[in-house]
């Protein structure tokens, strides 16, 4: 399940990552995100794992298929979760984005909001 999370700022969303996603998660995830790109340009996005189990089949090609169309949309992802294999994760999906990226583990949820909102200047 994908629940949308408040942003703090116009060109941030975030959400919140439950379980194992599937199709019907994308279809209301991606018109959300798509509709802020629309306005904004490049957006950031903070994605909170919790008891995350990853995607089916269907779900999985909706990732791959978002992530080759907005490309250079995203500028900064903060993922926050708990288990190594998201982390992981995040390093693998980074040749396939210009976004900055990076993991904060569960309990830093603060950091992760502080490094998502902070200026360009500062180091990813």
């Amino acid at each position: 399940m994908i629940e949308k999370l408040q942003p703090e700022k116009e060109n941030v969303i975030a959400f919140r990552l439950t379980g194992k996603l599937h199709d019907e998660d994308y279809k209301a995830f991606v018109p959300e995100v798509e509709a802020l790109i629309a306005r904004e340009g490049k957006i950031r996005l903070l994605l909170q794992l919790e008891n995350f189990q990853g995607w089916d089949l269907h779900a999985a090609w909706d990732d791959i298929t978002f992530g080759i169309k907005h490309f250079r949309d995203l500028e900064r992802i903060a993922v926050v979760g708990d288990l190594g294999w998201e982390k992981w994760m995040l390093k693998l999906s980074k040749p396939f984005s210009e976004a900055k990226t990076r993991f904060f583990p569960a309990d830093e949820m603060i950091a992760a909001w502080d490094w998502l909102l902070g200026e360009e200047s500062q180091s990813a």
